[in-house]
């Protein structure tokens, strides 16, 4: 298991959502392309639902980490964008994705509000980088 260390710097508010820094001791960096919400078919999965479409892609990101031989432990960042974003729209996100870094250290994250997608259909992306020894 790569070491990281989930830093607090001094200055910085602590955010249990996510980790203001991380950094990762490890023999090899998984760089995972954004995800979206759909199936193994290509099937959009949640039509029009940020939450479902956020559980889906955040299943899709598990499925890629473990192809590569990690987990969500190991990723260190995310980049999540969502289109049309709001602040309202926050807690959908953040209670969907929590639920997969449940008991451990979240990773550094940035969330940008976006005006499109590849397809209408999707409301949300999300790419990430792991570490592994």
């Amino acid at each position: 298991m790569p070491k990281l260390e989930h830093l607090r710097p001094s200055g910085l508010h602590h955010n249990p959502a996510y980790s203001h820094v991380v950094a990762a001791t490890g023999a090899r960096t998984i760089y995972i392309s954004g995800q979206v919400s759909v199936d193994e078919e290509g099937r959009v999965v949640g039509p029009g639902d940020l939450a479902a479409q956020t559980t889906q892609v955040m299943q899709n990101l598990g499925l890629a980490l473990k192809a590569a031989g990690a987990s969500y432990a190991n990723i260190v960042k995310i980049t999540t964008f969502v289109v049309g974003y709001k602040p309202e729209l926050r807690p959908i996100i953040g209670k969907a994705r929590s639920a997969f870094f449940a008991g451990m250290e979240p990773p550094a994250s940035t969330l940008v509000g976006v005006t499109a997608l590849a397809a209408p259909e999707w409301l949300i992306e999300i790419e990430a980088v792991a570490v592994v020894d």
